[in-house]
């Protein structure tokens, strides 16, 4: 029998994602207000977290942050692939398996949150920095913090080996 008639999909998953786009545009509205002029730290956890306003033109760790342009529209077209792949992926999950679902909609929302700020502003919001004494991390978003925990936890729940399959 059709596994999507006996099986509901796991695209309903797909209200992570979006509940993760608005935490992510809501915390970047906030950024945009509360932290100018960038650069400029805040401490929120002394010796270890600042907000600290910054802007990237590329991807992580701004790489390509130097190109002229035209990788804003790589990385749109690569957002909009990958998001697009992972939709499908989701669309053949069954719904209960969350272990697969949960991350996939994280990457999605994180990939689209981003997307959102390409689009409008041709450059992502940063504003999250990790360091210690000399060390920093660069500054990310919560829409980059789904991207690497949706990442990990896919890693993480494809290393662990199924259960076996109970149905007759």
């Amino acid at each position: 029998m059709n596994r999507s008639i006996t099986q509901p999909n796991a695209l309903p998953w797909l209200l992570v994602s979006v509940l993760l786009i608005a935490l992510d545009q809501l915390t970047k509205i906030w950024a945009l207000s509360a932290l100018q002029p960038a650069g400029m730290p805040h401490p929120v956890i002394p010796g270890f977290l600042n907000w600290t306003l910054a802007f990237n033109t590329g991807a992580a760790f701004s790489f390509l942050a130097e190109g002229s342009g035209w990788q804003r529209w790589f990385f749109v077209v690569l957002a909009v692939a990958i998001s697009l792949a992972l939709v499908v992926w989701l669309a053949r999950t069954a719904r209960r398996e969350w272990r697969t679902a949960l991350p996939l909609a994280l990457v999605i929302g994180g990939a689209l949150g981003n997307l959102v700020d390409r689009l409008h502003a041709s450059q992502v919001t940063d504003f999250i920095q990790v360091y210690y004494r000399d060390w920093y991390y660069p500054t990310f978003n919560v829409a980059d913090c789904g991207i690497c925990v949706g990442a990990v936890l896919l890693i993480l729940f494809g290393l662990r080996h199924p259960a076996p399959d109970k149905t007759p």
